[in-house]
């Protein structure tokens, strides 16, 4: 498997993400090699781990507002890049990229690199297909998890519409407009420094395998790879039993509905403080970032 690894100085003046950031190796998948996966931490080594999981096309920069309520809270936040994205090593290949691979990449990194325990899982987006595979499959890992603007779908069920446009978009655009993708799902512009920071693991279209890959990830049939694998993880979800809480925004028409979805399935969702984040879109980190932020730390240090 070959890689490709963004050079540092592409990540010069960040706005508000001066953490420092942090590596290790995961295998590649292939048996091939291994690949370095980036990570930030922020808050007390000692304090209650917090994960925060970003989706597509962005990267761990996506939480940056996110990140000083949890620390004030004295809570630890973990903010990986997925493989592909952000520091992290991007295989060049979009047939390098699976489901199966990106839920690996991501546990090795947390259960065997880090070995947290007792963690609070966050994910949006991808995010949380990655991260809610992880709840499923290591639920001894996990004290509580939130869902913001995401899923776990299994292919049984049609994708909405404007989520075809955007897999349709990506499959014959040849450079991804990164920093506009993430625009476009945001409910007020971002700055030419924040659309830069989005850009910047992306040096040109050699590095955005990853990005291309994912939309075709997605289940979107029964018989999809990883179909089995996500309808296992609903029978899991459904014995779920620890805190359990949504966070979705009141502007994102991809995950429309999946939060009432499940709270209905998920035992550990009952008698918790469920929140619709109004004004923002499909990245409410990018728009109402400190506001989750806090939904997160009450959550966290009142369950």
């Amino acid at each position: 498997m070959e890689s490709l690894r963004t050079p540092e100085e592409c990540f010069a003046d960040l706005p508000d993400y001066g953490y420092h950031p942090r590596y290790a190796q995961v295998d590649s998948g292939d048996g091939s090699t291994r690949l370095r996966m980036a990570y930030v931490e922020a808050g007390p080594s000692s304090g209650p781990v917090v994960v925060l999981l970003h989706g597509e096309p962005s990267w761990g920069f996506l939480y940056r507002h996110v990140v000083p309520p949890l620390v004030a809270a004295g809570l630890r936040a973990v903010v990986p890049d997925l493989i592909g994205f952000g520091r992290s090593d991007k295989p060049t290949e979009v047939a390098d990229y699976s489901y199966a691979r990106h839920v690996e990449w991501t546990r090795a990194l947390l259960f065997d690199a880090l070995d947290l325990h007792d963690v609070t899982m966050v994910g949006q987006d991808w995010g949380g297909l990655i991260g809610l595979r992880l709840v499923a499959e290591h639920p001894h890992r996990i004290a509580r998890v939130v869902a913001a603007n995401t899923g776990l779908p299994t292919g049984d069920q049609a994708m909405p519409e404007l989520w075809w446009r955007f897999h349709d978009f990506v499959a014959r655009t040849p450079e991804l407009p990164i920093g506009f993708l993430v625009a476009s799902g945001c409910t007020a512009p971002l700055s030419p420094e924040v659309l830069a920071a989005y850009e910047a693991p992306f040096p040109d279209a050699s590095y955005q395998a990853g990005a291309r890959a994912f939309p075709g990830l997605v289940p979107n049939a029964p018989d999809d790879p990883a179909a089995a694998a996500n309808r296992a993880a609903w029978e899991v979800l459904g014995r779920f039993d620890r805190p359990f809480l949504t966070a979705f925004s009141d502007g994102d028409p991809i995950t429309r509905g999946v939060d009432v979805l499940l709270q209905r399935l998920v035992p550990g969702c009952a008698g918790q403080p469920h929140t619709t984040i109004a004004g923002a879109g499909h990245f409410l980190q990018e728009d109402r970032g400190a506001e989750l932020g806090q939904v997160l730390a009450d959550f966290v240090t009142s369950t």
